[in-house]
């Protein structure tokens, strides 16, 4: 259970369109293409005892969010090593919520990540004490159309599934304030053996565009200890992608993602 962290001893840094934080000698670079955002409203009560010990869940008007995020993660690199094109290049799918901590900072924490790379994944587990799950995955574009489907392999729920596509619309040239909230998070809260770490990142402004979701029959929600969504996500985004860099954290806290 989370650790509760009183709302009036924390003042949360800004949500800006830009890092609140630098990043220098990266320990991770990569980059994430072809990214649809999905998020449904809950409230808050209702994950606070799935977050890091030392957060809680972070707010827009009172509400909280669980978002979906699929997408292609492009050339993992190591300490500026160029990016590994076959196993640091693969689909993945995950599951998300948004914290807080003591320190003002926000971030996201997962609760699962479906990647199709299963070294990746078996290294994330074992090492990091990340949530990935290997599963089989594809991206598919067509037309303004973009497609994702996953079925999980290991460990279980074994079959669990997510399959999405969305029609790409106009660019957002201004977001919106829960726009923001959503997309503009500058680094991940994560437990690691017993321990709370925040591992920052910085990349450039989201270029975001309205996405009208064409299909949404996904298991991936309520696999990850969440309440299935019991109705249409308020949220859908459609991002081109980023260039990313990760700071090192003052602990190990695994292999980042959006």
């Amino acid at each position: 259970m989370s650790e509760m962290v009183s709302d009036a001893a924390v003042s949360a840094e800004p949500i800006t369109p830009e890092p609140v934080r630098r990043v220098a000698g990266p320990l991770l670079t990569q980059s994430w293409l072809d990214l649809s955002f999905l998020h449904w409203a809950v409230d808050p009560a209702e994950v606070a005892p799935l977050l890091p010990r030392g957060t809680v869940p972070d707010t827009h008007d009172g509400l909280t969010y669980v978002g979906l995020v699929a997408f292609r993660m492009y050339r993992v690199g190591w300490f500026g090593l160029p990016g590994v094109p076959y196993l640091g290049t693969f689909p993945e799918t995950n599951v998300r919520l948004y914290s807080v901590d003591r320190h003002g900072r926000r971030g996201v924490v997962f609760r699962s990540l479906e990647a199709s790379r299963l070294l990746p994944v078996a290294i994330a587990r074992s090492v990091f004490r990340m949530p990935y799950m290997w599963a089989r995955m594809a991206i598919r574009s067509d037309a303004g159309t973009v497609s994702y489907t996953s079925r999980r392999r290991w460990p279980g729920p074994r079959g669990a599934r997510c399959r999405l596509a969305v029609r790409v619309g106009e660019r957002i040239e201004e977001p919106s304030a829960l726009e923001l909230f959503l997309t503009a998070r500058w680094g991940m809260h994560n437990a690691f053996f017993g321990r709370s770490v925040y591992l920052r990142n910085v990349h450039p402004r989201w270029p975001l565009h309205r996405a009208e979701l064409l299909e949404c029959d996904e298991e991936l929600v309520a696999a990850a200890g969440l309440p299935a969504p019991a109705g249409p996500p308020v949220s859908v985004l459609y991002s081109p992608g980023v260039p990313v860099r990760f700071g090192r954290p003052v602990r190990p806290a695994g292999l980042p993602t959006p």
